[in-house]
This record gives structure tokens, sequence and C-alpha cells, in this order.
């Protein structure tokens, strides 16, 4: 089992999007040297406090800067573009970086309805993504006899494709296809265990993976103590509030006493998203990191923490690898 980390650019209260792109090259890099297997960003739109809208363009920098570390996407929102596109784009980061750029795609779009409409223009209300990502595996793959359209780059790079999902639907995809899959439990945890087990029974060997590899993403809230990481976390927290409100905004600084900026139902609607978590200090993290993997058993580990301070984030990054690597995972160093 390998860990990984999850990384949507936040653009923490007080700071800029650049400031949070280069906080995400330093978070790369400091990745890098704890042994994370991938960093993968995701796409999102309209949103105040993520910086990785242009997911292949940050894929790219952070390609640069680092040297071992895998860098893709978690994911790239499919029905938001062209196949064709998306081939492209990551043929031409595998021709630069070579054998370390993943492709991990997701069927929402991202963002609300309104900025979906602007992304692609004409809505359509037919769900094409199995095909949308059968046609991009083809544009990836080898050329076939008389095939006259084709990714250049992208030809018979094959980029290793993820399906990412919160359900069962990708569950099901991923396994039909014969691919990895990743389940989104940092932020929708409900169906994690039944997805689990729906990819594992129905599982078909394919080219390009002969066993199931099922990721499972989850929050890492790690500090000196509880008290630090439970302030740290309140970010996260008053951030979901915000976006449920319909309010989005940057990354909210941390508060001491969340019961004093928000409503107990909204804290309990919040920490409803966090049940696949491990917060608290080093103990008590690796505690609870331990139960997650007894119970679900994944074949990997994505790390997500979006944390308001940089130094903060570092660490909490550091605590995790730590414990991971005390539970029995295997350091990419």
């Amino acid at each position: 089992m390998r860990y990984s980390l999850l990384d949507l650019a936040p653009i923490p209260e007080g700071s800029t999007a650049g400031e949070a792109i280069a906080n995400s090259v330093a978070v790369s890099q400091f990745a890098e040297s704890q042994g994370y297997h991938r960093h993968w960003l995701a796409e999102h739109h309209n949103m105040p406090g993520i910086a990785s809208s242009a997911t292949a363009v940050l894929i790219g920098r952070i390609a640069v800067a680092t040297s071992r570390i895998r860098v893709g996407s978690g994911g790239i929102m499919l029905p938001n573009h062209s196949p064709l596109v998306i081939a492209e784009q990551f043929g031409t980061l595998a021709e630069m970086f070579g054998d370390r750029i993943d492709l991990g795609l997701g069927r929402a779009p991202g963002t609300d309805m309104e900025t979906a409409r602007a992304l692609r223009r004409h809505m359509s209300q037919q769900d094409t993504f199995p095909q949308d990502v059968l046609e991009l595996m083809a544009y990836l793959g080898p050329v076939e006899d008389g095939q006259r359209l084709r990714a250049i780059p992208g030809v018979n790079t094959r980029v290793p494709i993820w399906i990412l999902g919160s359900s069962l639907y990708g569950a099901q995809l991923a396994a039909h296809l014969g691919l990895p899959y990743a389940f989104a439990s940092h932020f929708a945890p409900e169906m994690l265990e039944e997805a689990g087990e729906v990819y594992r029974r129905t599982f078909r060997p394919s080219d390009v993976l002969q066993k199931p590899h099922f990721m499972v993403a989850m929050n890492v809230f790690a500090a000196e103590t509880e008290e630090e990481a439970l302030y740290h976390q309140s970010s996260a927290v008053l951030g979901f509030a915000a976006l449920r409100a319909g309010n989005p905004g940057p990354l909210p600084r941390p508060v001491e006493r969340l019961e004093d900026h928000l409503d107990p139902a909204w804290i309990a609607a919040a920490q409803s998203r966090f049940t696949v978590s491990a917060i608290g200090s080093e103990e008590m993290v690796k505690r609870q990191v331990a139960d997650i993997l007894e119970k679900y058993q994944p074949d990997e580990v994505m790390v997500n923490a979006q944390i308001w301070g940089h130094e903060a984030r570092l660490k909490s990054l550091e605590i995790g690898a730590r414990v991971l690597r005390d539970l029995g995972a295997e350091g990419s160093f």
C-alpha cells in the first residue's frame, strides 16, 4: 500500500491565487521528500478558494519542480471537456515528463450549473461519460488500422486512467473497464464501504490492470496536540458551511471556538463530511488511520488537508506520512 496527496490549491483568506499556486509547488516538493507516491490536483471552477481550475497547466508546473512523485488529476471533470482535448493535454504532459502523469476522471461538473453552462456552452441531458472515457482511452492508446482522428501528442502515451467517484456508478464503471478506482470519501463518505465491495466483486481484468486497485481518500488534520489539530480543521468546517450556504470564498482563517461562528446544525452537517478522517496528535491520528485501514482495506490512501496555514499544512503532511509508514505503507523515496 502506498500513500498519496490530494490538493485543491487552496487560496487562504488574505492570500492570492499566485501564492496558492506557489504553495502547491512547495507542498509537492515537500510531499516528495516525505515519500508520497502521487500528487493529484482537482478541477473546480468559479470557486474563490480554489486555484486548480486550469488543472493540466498546474500539473505541468508541479512536474517541473519535482523529480519522482507522480503528478496528475484528481480529477479532470470529463463532461466539461472534449475527450480529444484532454488526450492532447495529458499526452503533451506525458511526452514532457514520461511515466509520471496520471489522469483521474470525474463525472460531476465540479461547479454550479451556471458555470457548467459557461464551460460547455451547450448542455446535454444525455450521460455520455462511459463513451467519453472509452474515446479518451482510444486516443491515448496505439493507432488502429484506418484511424484518421488522432491526439497528437497523445497517441500511444498510455497515460494511466483512473475513475473517480462518490457513488456506486463510478465503482461499477471502473470495474467494468478494468481500471483503478478512487473514492472521494474525504467529502462524501456515505457509500464508501459499499462502493469498495461492488468494485472488487465485479472487477474484470483488463490490459492495463489485472486485479482491483481501490484508493480511499481521507482527511488528515495532524498537529502536536489535539487542540491545535481541531483549530486547523476549523478552516475546513467553516469553508464547507459557506459553500453549502451558497457563499463560497477563500479558505477561512481558523478559529478557536467553532460554536462562536456557526450554528450547531451547520457544525453537525459539516462534521458529517469528515467521518473518514484522522484529527489530532500523532498518536490519535495513528489510531484513527489504523481503524480506517482495517475497515476498508484500501490498496492506496490519498491524504487531503484543507489547512489555512502553509507551515501547519506541511506539518500535518509530515505526521500523516510518518503514521502511514508506521502502519505498513510503503514510501516512494
